[in-house]
């Protein structure tokens, strides 16, 4: 069985690339699943990434996760700052958490500001755009010491 890292993202990235790239940049969910596909298999992970623009589809994604992860990427998008349901499914995690954001969310809207999703986080990366991706890769191979 190939161990694997998820990378779950939230409602709208499906339309990265297209919707604001000015914010988000010209990366596709596919661009970013190649890269970080080939780096993790450099060290003999999988990659799964996955979207859900439904919060129950989301948690459906994390609880997957639960028993085949061994590291989760998650970019919840606007569920960062509503879903306690996406915070309790990821307490059930006991692989590391990487809380990724492409845009920095304390340099925007206030009520951007507050996450659910970092209490439960090992780790935040936020306001890179779609290389916060990759640097989110490194910080999980790391954390599983690889």
């Amino acid at each position: 069985m190939t161990k694997t890292i998820h990378v779950l993202n939230g409602p709208n990235l499906n339309l990265l690339g297209l919707r604001e790239p000015e914010i988000y940049g010209h990366d596709t969910l596919d661009d970013i699943r190649d890269r970080l596909s080939k780096r993790a298999a450099e060290v003999g992970y999988g990659v799964v990434l996955a979207q859900s623009n439904h919060e129950g589809g989301l948690v459906d994604l994390i609880q997957t996760a639960r028993t085949e992860a061994a590291a989760v990427i998650i970019n919840p998008a606007a569920y960062t700052h509503t879903s306690v349901a996406v915070h309790d499914a990821l307490r059930m995690l006991k692989c590391p958490i990487i809380e990724l954001h492409l845009s920095n969310p304390h340099a925007r809207e206030e009520f951007r500001h507050h996450s659910y999703v970092s209490p439960v986080a090992t780790g935040i990366i936020a306001g890179f755009g779609a290389a916060g991706y990759s640097l989110a890769l490194e910080a999980a191979l790391g954390l599983i010491g690889e």
